[in-house]
C-alpha cells in the first residue's frame, strides 16, 4: 500500500479577512512532491482556511491513489485534535468542513499529527501565494509557484542543533534555532517583543522557550502515592477569537508534593495539563517546551513494583554513567534511522518525519493488584481479574475511537497478553510478543505486600531502597538492570517502528522506566510516579534523538 503525507495550512489577513489555503501531497517513501493545491477563498477566518486546506489536500491524495494510507501533518492543533476525535467540534463553521474532510477517505486510512509551524513552510507559502494572487484579482497558478523551492531553501538555511545527544539539549537547540529564524525575518525597525505579528497571517506568534517549567501546586490533600492534586494549567481562550496552538507538553511533568502515606500499589490519577482551545478565528502558535523537565520530589514510602513511594538516595557515578550511556546509545540509534519524508537535494538535515510514538498501556487489574502485592516476572504470572477484563474492554474501546494505533507489542506475561488481546480484537491487529517488555523480577518478594517484605527482609529492603543497583532478596532484578534492558528494548522498537504509532502493553516498572529515560530523570524518580492499572501514557521519539512525553497515567477511559 502506498503512503502519502499531506501537509496543509491556511491563513487570514485580518482574521476574519482575505484568506487562502495551501496543501501539498508528498510521497512518504521518496519525499517527492506529488501535488500542490492552493486557493484564495475570500473573507474567512484562519480556522476555516485551515480546514479548507485539509480538504483540498485529502482530495488531492485520493485522486492520486484512493487506496493509499495518508498521514496528515498540520501546525493547527485545533484541526488535528478535532479530526482525531479527541476534541469536540463546537463552532458551526467548523462542523460541515470537518464532516467533508472525514468523507474524503475512510477513517482507517488517515492519521493526524501536529507539527511545529517552522516545519510547515511549504503549505504556508502556498497559502500566502494564494492570498497574494487574490489581492491582485487573480487565481493561484501552479506554474508560477515557488513555494517548494522557497521551503527547501528555508530548511537548508536552518542551523543544525549542536551539543551532545539528549532530550533537553536537542530540544533547546531547536528552540534557539527557531528563535533566531523569527528574529531574522523581523523588519529592521521592529521591536523585539515576546509576541510578534506573523507577516500576512493576522496572528500572534510566541517565541519558543527551552524549559518553561511551572511550579507544582502546594497544599491540599496528598494522594495515596504521596502526591498532592495538581490543578490543570492553561486557560481556554474565548470562543470566536481563535486557538492557542500549544504543542502537548514535551516531558513537562511537575514535581510531586511531599507528605502523605503512600500505598504500595495504589495509583492516583494526574489531571491533564492544558485546556482545549476554542475555535473560531485566529490563534496563538506557541513553541512547545523542549525538554522542560522538572525534578522529582523526594520523601515518602515506596511501593512494590516501583510504584509511588519513598525516593531512594541519589544514584552513584556508575549508575549515572550507565544511564547516560543508555540515552546516548538511543540517540545515536534514532538519529541513524532513515526519515520517512526526505526531500532530495536538501543540504541540511531534512525534515525528521513522524516520530516513533509509543502508547504505553499498563495491563488491567489482577487479583494481586488491589492487595498491593509485588507482582513481577518471577512469580505466579496471574491472569486478569473480572475487573481487569472490564478495564481491558474499556481501554480497547477508547483506542478504537482514537484510531491512531498501527501495531501492538506486548510483554509475554499472561496479564499483558490478555489485555493486548482485547485491544487487538477491537482494532483488527495482531499482537507481537516482546520479552524485553516484561516486568522486573522481584525474587523472593513476589506475591508479598510491602509490609510483609519489611518484616521478613528488612536489610535487603533498605538496601534496595537506597540503590538502583541492589537486587531484591533471592536474586531478583535490580532497577538498574531493568533500565538497561528497557533502553535496549526501546532502541530496538524505535528502529522497527520508525514513524509509526505503536501500542506497548506492559507493566509498571517498564513504563515508568521509559518515561524516566525520556525525561532524563534520576532512578529514584521511579518511586515518585503513580501508574494506575489500564492507564495510558505516551512518549514520542524523534529522528534527532529528542523525546517528548505526551501523556502520563491517563485513566479517563475508565470513568
Amino acid at each position: 500500500m502506498r503512503e502519502f503525507i499531506v501537509e496543509a495550512d491556511g491563513g487570514s489577513r485580518g482574521n476574519p479577512g482575505p484568506a487562502g489555503y495551501g496543501s501539498v501531497v508528498i510521497d512518504a517513501a521518496t519525499g517527492e512532491t506529488l501535488a500542490e493545491r492552493a486557493e484564495y477563498i475570500g473573507v474567512a477566518t484562519n480556522n476555516v482556511a485551515e480546514y479548507r486546506g485539509l480538504v483540498a489536500g485529502l482530495e488531492a491524495a485520493r485522486d492520486l491513489d484512493a487506496g493509499a494510507r495518508v498521514r496528515v501533518r498540520m501546525d493547527s492543533k485545533l484541526v488535528v485534535e478535532q479530526m482525531s476525535g479527541r476534541w469536540k467540534i463546537k463552532h458551526p463553521d467548523m462542523k460541515p468542513l470537518a464532516a467533508r474532510a472525514a468523507r474524503v477517505l475512510p477513517a482507517s486510512q488517515v492519521t493526524y499529527e501536529w507539527m511545529p509551524r517552522e516545519r510547515n513552510k511549504h503549505a504556508d507559502r502556498l497559502a500566502n501565494e494564494a492570498m497574494d494572487a487574490g489581492k491582485r484579482g487573480e487565481a493561484w497558478s501552479p506554474s508560477a509557484s515557488t513555494a517548494e523551492l522557497n521551503a527547501r531553501a528555508t530548511r537548508s538555511a536552518a542551523p543544525e542543533p549542536t551539543g551532545p545527544p539528549g532530550d533537553a539539549t536537542a530540544g533547546a537547540a531547536k528552540a534557539r534555532a527557531a528563535l533566531a529564524e523569527t528574529r531574522a525575518t523581523e523588519s529592521p525597525g521592529e521591536p523585539a517583543v515576546p509576541y510578534v505579528p506573523r507577516k500576512g497571517r493576522g496572528e500572534l506568534r510566541a517565541q519558543p522557550t527551552s524549559t518553561g517549567s511551572r511550579p507544582a501546586a502546594t497544599g491540599g490533600t496528598p494522594s495515596p502515592g504521596g502526591e498532592a492534586a495538581i490543578p490543570a494549567v492553561g486557560a481556554e481562550p474565548r470562543e470566536g477569537c481563535g486557538e492557542r496552538r500549544d504543542q502537548p507538553p514535551a516531558g513537562g511533568t511537575r514535581p510531586a508534593a511531599t507528605g502523605g502515606t503512600p500505598s504500595p500499589g495504589g495509583e492516583a490519577a494526574i489531571p491533564a495539563v492544558g485546556a482545549e482551545p476554542r475555535e473560531g478565528c485566529g490563534e496563538r502558535r506557541d513553541q512547545p517546551p523542549a525538554g522542560g523537565t522538572r525534578p522529582a520530589a523526594t520523601g515518602g514510602t515506596p511501593s512494590p513494583g516501583g510504584e509511588a513511594g519513598k525516593a531512594a538516595a541519589g544514584p552513584g557515578d556508575a549508575g549515572r554513567a550507565e544511564k547516560a550511556g543508555d540515552d546516548q546509545r538511543a540517540a545515536r540509534n534514532v538519529a541513524a534511522t532513515p526519515t520517512t519524508t526526505p526531500a532530495a537535494g536538501w543540504s541540511a538535515p531534512p525534515d525528521m518525519g513522524a516520530p516513533a510514538t509509543f502508547v504505553l498501556l499498563r495491563h488491567g487489574e489482577t487479583p494481586l493488584t488491589p492487595q498491593k502485592r509485588f507482582s513481577g516476572s518471577g512469580g505466579s504470572d496471574p491472569s486478569l481479574s473480572d475487573v481487569g477484563r472490564e478495564q481491558a474492554q474499556r481501554v480497547a474501546a477508547a483506542l478504537a475511537a482514537r484510531g491512531t494505533i498501527q501495531a501492538i507489542v506486548a510483554s509475554p506475561l499472561a496479564r499483558t497478553r490478555e489485555t493486548a488481546g482485547a485491544v487487538a480484537a477491537r482494532l483488527g491487529l495482531d499482537v507481537v510478543i516482546e520479552d524485553g517488555l516484561r516486568e522486573t523480577d522481584f525474587g523472593a518478594w513476589e506475591g508479598l505486600t510491602f509490609g510483609e517484605v519489611r518484616e521478613r527482609h528488612p536489610e535487603d529492603l533498605n538496601t534496595w531502597l537506597a540503590s538502583p543497583e541492589a537486587e531484591p532478596t533471592g536474586g531478583g532484578e535490580s532497577f538498574a538492570a531493568t533500565a538497561h534492558r528497557m533502553a535496549a528494548t526501546r532502541d530496538k522498537l524505535i528502529t522497527a517502528y520508525a514513524g509509526r504509532t505503536v501500542l506497548l502493553v506492559t507493566h509498571v516498572t517498564p513504563i515508568k522506566t521509559l518515561v524516566r529515560l525520556a525525561l532524563g530523570a534520576p532512578p529514584e524518580s521511579l518511586f515518585r510516579m503513580e501508574l494506575s492499572a489500564a492507564s495510558l501514557s505516551a512518549v514520542a521519539y524523534y529522528g534527532d534523538g529528542n523525546a517528548s512525553v505526551r501523556l502520563f497515567n491517563d485513566t479517563s477511559h475508565l470513568r
